[in-house]
């Protein structure tokens, strides 16, 4: 985290609210433990309406909700048998006053999962692999509007 105005370092945290160590991650395997560290790339660092940051760490299949001081909230795991470059890429809450949905792009599957951000728990999915409407090649990135619209990008 950095202050706005002067750019200096104010905290950081890793997974877990652990201290980040440059001590390599081992490749994900679903039947592990889950990693204490972030596995790289941390892929996205939304901020909800109510204060908590939610950060993606695509390549072990999870999100993690965190307090801004960095105090470990609680984890969501996707679709956990992804290997390779992992499930959570980026995340958009829907727009309404609770923010009751998390959509989660997935490039790896090819689509989007939808989560009740109360529970964290998936509820269901869109998108499929290919290049017709509905399909995705590899979702990248997703935003949501004022009118409930899903906004997705996806490299070319």
């Amino acid at each position: 985290m950095l202050d706005i105005r002067t750019g200096a370092l104010k905290r950081y945290w890793g997974a877990y609210g652990n201290r980040p160590d440059d001590a390599p991650v081992p490749a994900y395997r679903p039947e592990d433990p889950p990693a204490q560290q972030f596995r790289s790339p941390v892929h996205c660092a939304e901020i909800s309406d109510d204060d908590f940051i939610y950060v993606c760490d695509r390549a072990s299949n999870r999100i993690q909700v965190f307090e801004r001081d960095g105090t470990f909230v609680t984890e969501a795991f996707v679709a956990i048998e992804t290997l390779g470059s992992g499930s959570a890429w980026d995340l958009a809450f829907s727009r309404d006053p609770e923010q009751r949905f998390i959509y989660l792009a997935d490039g790896s599957n090819k689509k989007v999962h939808i989560l009740d951000r109360e529970t964290l728990e998936v509820l269901t999915a869109f998108g499929d692999g290919g290049r017709q409407p509905g399909q995705f090649i590899g979702v990248h990135s997703i935003a949501t509007d004022s009118e409930g619209n899903i906004y997705t990008t996806e490299p070319l």
